[in-house]
């Protein structure tokens, strides 16, 4: 099911914006509108880790014209295996520093908002406000929740995704959509006080590769709501399962009349 575009265009695109995005302007469904509703559009991500890495890179290189990128962490040796936004060279870093830096280098008119902040139940409103959809790329059960209760409040539509493992899940939420069309949030998938924190990277390992694909997935995701391009995946969870090389999708609907 597709949905309006959630982004107004901007008038017109530069000269070299125009070359660097000439492939996007021959989808079909997408042209040279597209493009520029990507360019008028204010899209945050929260970490720039595995999933951040993949998405942020694949944002950036799209053409999104703003960035709230939100990050607290310093980058580590054994990051570098998903989280290829960083390099050897940035251990030590801020990863919103080399972050910064990667995002520049692939989209120089991409404007990035910095927040070296750890985002929580205080913050959150105020750091995501504004932004007309919010990829989240944390790995805490906390944070998570955090996101998505600020943008069940802010009526902004939440790219979700996690990988653990060979595995990985796929979804859009949504407290605001347009009529006819069934709002979904997080505590419709699970209940985060029932939940707990799931098992860390360190103790259970992460596919590097899926990370990636998984945050490159994110971005298309928000690339679909921001143009209207396609049906993103709002009342529908993509499983991964890496290992086997399959893919699958099972539906989600409101968990209770108060979301429906």
């Amino acid at each position: 099911m597709g949905l309006p575009p959630i982004v107004e265009p901007v008038d017109a695109l530069s000269d070299s914006e125009l070359a660097r995005t000439a492939r996007h302007a021959a989808l079909a469904g997408f042209g040279p509108v597209g493009q520029r509703r990507l360019a008028a559009a204010t899209v945050g991500v929260v970490g720039a880790g595995g999933l951040g890495s993949g998405a942020l890179l694949s944002l950036a290189a799209a053409g999104i014209g703003t960035i709230v990128l939100i990050d607290d962490d310093e980058v580590d040796l054994s990051n570098l295996h998903r989280q290829i936004i960083h390099g050897v060279g940035d251990v030590g870093r801020p990863k919103l520093d080399s972050a910064i830096e990667s995002i520049r280098a692939v989209s120089p008119e991409t404007v990035v908002v910095p927040h070296a902040a750890r985002l929580d139940d205080e913050n959150a409103i105020a750091l995501l406000r504004g932004c007309d959809v919010v990829l989240d790329g944390s790995d805490t059960m906390a944070t998570r929740t955090a996101v998505a209760d600020a943008c069940e409040s802010l009526g902004i539509p939440l790219v979700w995704g996690t990988v653990q493992e060979w595995n990985a899940q796929l979804t859009v939420f949504w407290s605001a959509p347009p009529d006819g069309v069934e709002p979904i949030v997080l505590r419709d998938l699970f209940d985060p006080a029932a939940t707990g924190e799931p098992p860390t990277c360190s103790a259970v390992g992460v596919l590097g590769a899926l990370t990636v694909q998984v945050g490159a997935l994110m971005a298309t995701e928000a690339i679909k709501l921001v143009t209207g391009a396609g049906s993103p995946l709002l009342g529908r969870v993509l499983l991964i399962d890496g290992l086997g090389a399959r893919q699958r999708e099972v539906a989600l609907h409101p968990a209770s009349p108060a979301h429906a």
